[in-house]
């Protein structure tokens, strides 16, 4: 095992601890930039690898009692089908050739700032009032967050982003009055069966490079405790500003 790939999962762990976000948005780019390897096996990789490292957050969220498994369901309702839908497209397509590349690469980089612009606003975002906030049960809330779980099925499918920045962005803004904590467990509730069954797709398309996945998980699964230890020692505001402009130059470049 690549003792770079390790050391890689160790900083992505770290930064995922410290704020909560970053995995997807972090670990795909730096695989394809920072190691050569090809987009499709970057996505596919990170996915199993986002799965696998969250998990354990959504043990601690539900023996905490914040997660929203109401929201989870309508999430998935929307998300898995848009994940198998787009698993079925792609299978169609030879990942190996450039323009089928370039236009992952694209994706990732238009994922990436849109991620950033989640991060940014926040809390913009969680103070919104969107018309639904007064009715959060009702049909209308349903209904969008269903078509909400359709978009980032099919962007966490296609570039392993989007099930964390912009999941919690988005439940921000559905459901501005539910606790951040909540906000976090209900996303990551999400995540983990979103990420495996996007994972498992692109592992029977042959895009999961599973060396590199027990790699990166040596690293990473320490990290992730580290960051967390950091924390509260560290000013969330100030990670999450600089996390932003690292995940905007990272997408510009991208698109670039």
């Amino acid at each position: 095992m690549d003792a770079f790939f390790i050391i890689s999962g160790l900083g992505v762990g770290v930064l995922v601890g410290l704020t909560g976000v970053g995995g997807g948005a972090l670990m795909t780019p730096l695989l394809i930039f920072g190691f050569g390897i090809a987009p499709a096996v970057a996505v596919g990789t990170d996915l199993m690898f986002a799965a696998i490292t969250k998990a354990n957050g959504v043990w601690v969220h539900a023996r905490q009692n914040s997660v929203e498994w109401r929201i989870v369901r309508w999430l998935l309702t929307g998300s898995l089908p848009a994940a198998l839908l787009t698993l079925l497209a792609l299978r169609q397509v030879d990942l190996q050739t450039d323009a089928a590349q370039e236009v992952m690469t694209s994706t990732l980089g238009l994922a990436l700032i849109i991620s950033a612009g989640a991060l940014i606003f926040r809390r913009r975002l969680a103070q919104s009032d969107t018309g639904l906030a007064h009715d959060e049960t009702g049909r209308k809330t349903q209904i969008a967050t269903v078509l909400a779980g359709v978009v980032l099925g099919a962007l966490v499918t296609l570039t392993s982003v989007g099930a964390g920045a912009l999941g919690a962005a988005v439940l921000f803004w559905l459901y501005p009055r539910m606790k951040a904590v909540r906000v976090v467990g209900t996303d990551l509730a999400h995540a983990v069966p979103l990420a495996t069954v996007a994972g498992l797709g692109h592992w029977q398309m042959g895009t999961v490079d599973w060396v590199l996945l027990g790699s990166l998980l040596i690293g990473s699964l320490p990290g992730i405790y580290i960051g967390s230890r950091l924390s509260a020692r560290v000013p969330e505001v100030l990670l999450r500003s600089v996390l932003a402009v690292l995940l905007l130059g990272i997408g510009v470049r991208l698109m670039a």
